[in-house]
């Protein structure tokens, strides 16, 4: 079997380690991070005296690829060597209904070895991470490390001998500190070779019978995120852990934890397969890794969760609410916790003096430092006349700390019905998904604000930025119009929810009214318009939420006609974003397939997406805007949207 995608994960755990293979054959070309920078794994194999390449740019012919199967937590790579079979599986224990597993960032590389003719072979497995995943930067840096025994096992461990923990922020930028290490039960070593250094394991084995040896992969970042002054370590480590211990209880759980993987992937692939066919399957398996590892799950200093996304190849913001909001799907169906955890920042953030506008903020800041919102941030937030100004890597300033005396923002700059119906909507389906409601009745003020703001001004926004923003500021937008309109309706059933009856008949009754105003002006005979004019097409994703919720805003006529106007206008690759470009994005093609009600119908939307995968000249992991014509990456690289991959299998679940 052969998986076809445009790049293959290999290491996922968060924004920093999330390393990828670019090319078809794995030894093809260097491992690299998911931003391109180049960060070195090497795997090498030797049977029978003869020497192969296996992953990563070696000196050796490359090893004759017999199959290559992407699940939704493993990337494994078949060879053919000899008379021998090697397959490379990297494993990522991302188990949504484990956070501290899920948190640990740490993949399984396991190498099982079988002779092809019934006779014993002698083969030797060698892997080699090297120093540049410690570093951000081409040249090399003085390295510290060390090789240890620890009761079963054998730990090897480096990072740089000076360590400026948390000292840049930016977007493509790789981490700059903390330690690399690797775990088996047999030897590994710290080792300089050929002017660098480099973490190294061998296994010799003799391969008559099936054979599977493992080795654990890890990265300690010590320090994750500086979160409104709080220095955060990763979830899994909140209490003390630390990594060498909690990689040490994963190898003897690996049993178990594997049996949890493998039964993950078949309960996802068989999702799939119910709810869009096969390519939905594959396109699901593309995003979930992606998603998961597009994010830092952190605790706040009072224990919470806080599940922060960094915006990949776009401006490296931390914790945008337009980034969550497409992303929620998957999160919503196994850990609705995680959304609440990227909504607890936001809403930290929007009760601080210096945000006082009476919309939802964008984001919490830059990553890794969720100080404040940079989006559209003014001039007067640093003292130009006596400062330098911020470039790339520089640390936005603390916005957190302003006292409000001063606007920091512009106003032009933001997303005001954008962010505020995102974070109703995001909040009511955690509710929906576990009834749990704690967050939501601490900020109930919050909430009453931004609903009020969606009544005055969602029927027909301005001129306002969406998250569609790549595309510039539109007037008149249905599409925003219609999340202004769930978003009022998530609010009454949160109403509902907390015996608020007159609030819940209230905003219903709104959000009724403001729907059949919209579809009725922005009618033009095959659905609705991009603009409230009837002008153009676009996908109405929005409204899946009627579909999720029930809530009775639109007939089925309208689901109907908007359906067949995105088949009609769907290209080789998909169906574009609007009638302005034949750009799409991918995660917003999936919600609005969903409105079909439809597996089969929703196959027909994952087609060309699939295909999109296989055939796009730019490799890079699953870009999530591209041309629906020539398959080509416009922007954006393994982000966390792809979550969004998941909506027709939670309608499926929902209904």
């Amino acid at each position: 079997m052969f998986t076809c995608l445009p790049a293959y994960p290999l290491l996922t755990s968060d924004p920093y380690l999330c390393i990828w293979s670019r090319t078809d054959h794995p030894a093809a070309s260097e491992t690299t991070h998911w931003a391109g920078a180049r960060k070195r794994l090497n795997i090498i194999a030797e049977v029978d005296g003869a020497t192969v390449s296996l992953v990563g740019r070696n000196p050796y012919p490359l090893a004759e690829l017999a199959a290559r199967d992407v699940t939704h937590t493993t990337t494994r790579y078949t060879f053919a060597v000899g008379n021998v079979e090697l397959a490379l599986s990297f494993r990522a224990p991302l188990l949504l209904d484990d956070l501290d597993l899920t948190s640990t960032p740490v993949t399984f590389l396991c190498v099982n070895a079988s002779a092809r003719d019934g006779k014993a072979h002698a083969v030797t497995v060698t892997v080699t991470w090297h120093d540049d995943i410690c570093r951000d930067g081409a040249l090399p840096e003085p390295m510290i490390g060390k090789a240890y025994p620890t009761g079963d096992y054998h730990i090897a461990w480096m990072g740089k001998k000076r360590q400026p923990m948390l000292c840049h922020s930016a977007d493509h930028i790789t981490i700059d500190w903390g330690f690399a290490y690797l775990l088996s039960d047999t030897p590994v070593t710290f080792q300089h070779t050929r002017g660098h250094w480099c973490l190294s394991w061998m296994r010799n084995m003799q391969v008559l019978q099936p054979q599977e040896v493992s080795l654990l992969i890890g990265y300690d970042d010590v320090a994750s995120i500086q979160y409104f002054g709080h220095i955060a370590k990763a979830w899994y480590a909140r209490h003390g852990k630390t990594l060498p211990a909690a990689m040490k209880e994963l190898f003897a759980a690996k049993t178990d934890v594997f049996r949890r993987m493998d039964s993950l992937d078949a309960e996802l692939a068989e999702k799939a397969l119910q709810a869009g066919g096969p390519d939905y399957v594959t396109l699901t398996a593309a995003a979930y890794r992606q998603t998961i590892a597009a994010h830092k799950l952190i605790a706040d200093p009072d224990g919470n969760v806080v599940f922060l996304s960094k915006e990949n190849d776009s401006n490296g913001c931390i914790g945008t609410v337009d980034v969550s909001y497409p992303s929620i799907p998957l999160y919503i169906l196994y850990a609705p916790e995680l959304v609440r955890g990227m909504c607890r920042p936001i809403l930290k953030f929007a009760k601080m003096p210096v945000w006082q506008y009476d919309f939802a903020p964008h984001d919490v800041g830059r990553y890794p430092y969720a100080i404040g919102q940079v989006y559209g941030l003014a001039g007067n937030a640093i003292d130009t006349a006596a400062a330098d100004p911020i470039e790339y890597g520089d640390v936005y300033p603390a916005t957190y700390l302003y006292d409000g005396d001063e606007n920091l923002y512009t106003l032009q700059y933001q997303m005001p019905v954008e962010e505020s119906g995102n974070m109703i909507l995001m909040l009511a389906a955690t509710l929906k998904a576990d009834g749990k409601d704690e967050l939501i009745r601490e900020n109930l003020p919050t909430l009453a604000k931004w609903v009020k703001y969606l009544e005055q001004y969602g029927e027909d926004p301005g001129e306002q930025l969406c998250t569609d923003d790549f595309a510039g500021h539109l007037a008149h937008n249905v599409n925003l119009a219609f999340k202004a309109v769930c978003g009022l309706a998530a609010y009454a059933y949160i109403m509902e929810h907390f015996g608020d009856t007159a609030q819940a008949e209230y905003y219903r009754g709104v959000a009724k009214r403001m729907a059949a105003t919209i579809v009725a002006r922005a009618a033009n005979g095959r659905g609705t318009g991009l603009t409230m004019d009837g002008t153009g097409w676009s996908l109405k994703y929005n409204a899946v939420w009627d579909l999720l919720f029930q809530f009775g805003l639109f007939d089925k006529s309208f689901f109907t006609a908007e359906i067949q106007r995105y088949l009609d206008e769907q290209n080789a690759y998909g169906v574009p974003l609007d009638s302005r470009r034949t750009y799409t994005k991918s995660d917003w093609i999936l919600w609005a397939a969903t409105l079909s009600q439809a597996p089969e119908t929703v196959a027909k939307f994952c087609a060309p997406m699939a295909a999109y995968l296989k055939e796009t000249p730019t490799k890079i992991p699953f870009g999530d805007w591209y041309d629906t014509k020539s398959g080509a990456y416009c922007h954006f690289i393994a982000r966390s949207v792809q979550g969004g991959i998941f909506m027709p299998m939670l309608y499926e679940s929902w209904k």
